[in-house]
């Protein structure tokens, strides 16, 4: 529910209606005035659905390609950034904590490969002013071969992500906001990514690379 309707003029309202959408595209938004509301359409209603909710958010379906073009009217906007080379871990922590300058960022998510960590998938988490990120998971080209899954539906899960040389490693990230300067950020990232010259060098030297984020651990 969206309350105190009548403080705000109606373009505020369908804005943060655009954002909500984005957000959960198939919450039912109800706006309401001084708390007046049918009782029906909030209780018993059968309608949230926690798989739906846990399977498609909005940062979700931009990853998978089901983009929300109606919100765009409202400036809200959402992109994917994907790369198959690892980010200098020093120029990618910097751009986390710089992102005010591309506009307003709702909601970013997904996965991230330091060339510092090569063997780990990095996590990102972004929701308004709180963020976090941190040790995910091993890339399945890390890991023996003898200790992957065994189970049709895992292995076509990893092989539909394998690109070689790197395999899974990748980077997979979503943006979610507010008159988002996206050709800027799409640039700035890419800025982020190791050159050729760099990527060549190998593990060796990447290891060598300055890298600020705290200490990792499988448990984080």
């Amino acid at each position: 529910m969206i309350s105190k309707t009548d403080l705000v003029d109606t373009c505020e309202i369908e804005r943060l209606k655009a954002i909500l959408k984005t957000l959960n595209t198939h919450a039912k938004i109800i706006p309401i005035t001084q708390g007046q509301v049918d009782i029906d359409t909030v209780l018993n209603t059968g309608l949230f659905d926690f798989e739906r909710a846990q399977s498609a958010p909005g940062w979700l379906k931009e990853m998978r390609g089901e983009h929300i073009p109606e919100t765009e009217e409202y400036g809200i906007s959402s992109f994917s950034f994907l790369a198959r080379r690892p980010f200098h871990p020093e120029k990618f922590y910097h751009f986390l904590h710089d992102t005010e300058k591309f506009g307003k960022l709702i909601r970013s998510k997904g996965y991230f490969w330091l060339a510092s960590r090569p063997l780990f998938s990095g996590q990102w988490n972004q929701a308004g002013g709180i963020a976090h990120y941190g040790f995910a998971a091993m890339f399945w080209k890390s890991v023996p071969k003898k200790h992957w899954p065994t189970d049709e539906e895992s292995l076509i899960a990893i092989q539909k992500q394998w690109v070689e040389p790197f395999g899974d490693m990748r980077q997979e990230l979503v943006f979610i906001g507010q008159r988002l300067d996206q050709t800027a950020m799409i640039h700035a990232l890419n800025e982020c990514l190791l050159s050729d010259d760099e990527l060549v060098k190998g593990k060796s030297y990447w290891a060598t690379l300055s890298d600020p984020f705290p200490e990792w651990s499988e448990s984080a």
